[in-house]
């Protein structure tokens, strides 16, 4: 209920101030190896869904075309700085991931990284994250998910109410929700808290 759009441009344009705070040094290292495994080359189109604040920069090569977007106006905006401040030319823009205004077939790389967990309808931004990808182009996904041999359980469900309110979805599964997006998943690998944090490389099937 609590899960909307409008609702998450709102909540993420008051944590702006203080999302480094809690997310640049949890998420360093996992965010590090999350785009490790891509498979990257020099002159690349890429794109950041959901870029917040832009803490991917550092772990990007230079030798890309980088595009970048986000919900929050406040979040592009510190993205901008971040870029500037490590000399980075990004072409930032506010958006929204599950209506993303470019072409089709268009990027080499969409990275989507704690973002699935807090879209309203996920499969509709992977479904955009297919759309704007080359045929032979790679989805990086970083996120929390639920374990995909089982559905969550109804304690789970419960608390989740109030996690996607304030914070994040605890329910959602990674592999279903690739794959009936169209994605195979090449690459599956646990990056934080044991499996609950994954990092996954896939391609347009």
């Amino acid at each position: 209920m609590f899960n909307t759009t409008a609702w998450n441009r709102i909540r993420y344009g008051l944590y702006a101030p203080v999302y480094d705070l809690v997310a640049e040094r949890a998420f360093r290292e996992a965010r590090r190896r999350a785009v490790a495994q891509v498979d990257w080359h020099p002159g690349m189109r890429v794109l950041l869904v959901g870029a917040g604040t832009g803490l991917d920069l550092p772990w990007l090569p230079r030798d890309i075309e980088l595009h970048a977007t986000d919900l929050a106006p406040a979040m592009v905006r510190r993205l901008e700085r971040r870029a500037e401040g490590l000399g980075r030319d990004v072409q930032a823009e506010v958006m929204d991931a599950e209506r993303l205004d470019y072409p089709d077939d268009h990027f080499d790389v969409v990275v989507m990284h704690l973002i699935l967990a807090v879209m309203p309808d996920p499969g509709r931004g992977l479904a955009e994250a297919r759309r704007v990808l080359k045929g032979d182009g790679q989805l990086c996904v970083m996120d929390k998910f639920q374990a995909d041999a089982r559905p969550a359980s109804l304690p789970r469900r419960g608390l989740n109410a109030l996690t996607s309110a304030i914070a994040t979805d605890i329910t959602r599964q990674a592999r279903p929700l690739l794959e009936s997006a169209g994605f195979v998943i090449e690459q599956d690998t646990p990056v934080m808290m044991g499996t609950l944090f994954r990092a996954l490389l896939a391609r347009p099937a």
